[in-house]
């Protein structure tokens, strides 16, 4: 019978926190960030545009209060 993957989880992390072998930390540090995509690299170019055409208007203070956006885009709402 497959043991229950919760129980897996918690065996490991006991393991880790007894670990004193830095290459084997090393191993995992990298298997967990080989395995961790940023999601920037998910989003499509036309999505990064926006966001940092966003930020630019951000930064140089082109904002609209909380209630101003809520007025422009009420009808999504």
């Amino acid at each position: 019978m497959e043991r229950n993957i919760q129980n897996i989880k918690i065996e490991l992390i006991q393991w880790l926190t007894t670990l004193d072998d830095k290459s084997v930390i090393q191993r995992l540090v990298e298997l967990r960030n080989s395995q961790t995509e940023e999601w920037w690299n998910k989003i499509s170019a036309r999505e990064k545009t926006s966001i940092e055409n966003g930020v630019k208007d951000a930064n140089a203070g082109k904002l609209n209060s909380h209630s101003e956006a809520r007025k422009i885009y009420e009808k999504w709402l």
